[in-house]
């Protein structure tokens, strides 16, 4: 699914459960929240989506849509490798990692996602790592990178920290601190 299959209609709505969310966790969110946020009755609400439930997992489909495109977009850029990562992996958190290590709610957040979404968070993540591979197999070949290991894998690596680094940090400034470190030691270790 990408941003273009969502109407304004289902983007309203999912800005509204994104900000109610964060605001009240996802527990306590009704749909009357996410429905008055979005400007439109509860009756209408269900006609978009069935119940909360659903709203997250489109949630989670469009973070991974608008991630794929942002990190692919970042990769293409113009840097060093560290340069290249560090952007990548910024663009990888967006707004969402901003919005969760902020709030009071945001690990509550995270493990909705496990629970609520666990099958689309592990497709979002292999769709992330499948960029990450093919930039570094195209940056192997041109001989700006030396791989410790098959694309593929080191990928996987790069997305696992970053999902890592996410769950543990206190705050927003820590998470973004060790991101930035992490882009600047991934980068030096691959650099050719």
């Amino acid at each position: 699914m990408s941003e273009s299959d969502f109407d304004p209609r289902q983007a309203a709505i999912l800005l509204s459960a994104q900000q109610a969310f964060a605001t009240y966790g996802f527990r306590k969110t009704s749909m009357d929240d996410i429905a008055r946020g979005a400007g439109m009755s509860r009756p209408a609400l269900y006609l978009h989506y069935r119940n909360k439930d659903d709203i997250y997992r489109a949630l989670v489909e469009y973070y991974y849509a608008h991630a794929v495109q942002e990190v692919a977009a970042a990769l293409e850029g113009e840097g060093s490798v560290s340069d290249l990562l560090a952007a990548a992996f910024e663009a990888q958190g967006g707004e969402v990692a901003r919005i969760m290590l902020t709030s009071p709610h945001g690990m509550e957040i995270l493990d909705a996602g496990t629970d609520t979404a666990g099958d689309l968070v592990k497709a979002g993540e292999g769709r992330l790592s499948v960029v990450y591979a093919l930039w570094l197999s195209r940056a192997a070949e041109a001989g700006q990178v030396r791989l410790t290991g098959p694309a593929e894998e080191v990928a996987v690596m790069l997305t696992t920290v970053l999902k890592g680094i996410k769950c543990v940090v206190p705050d927003y400034p820590t998470y973004r601190a060790r991101v930035a470190q992490f882009a600047a030691l991934a980068g030096a270790g691959l650099t050719a």
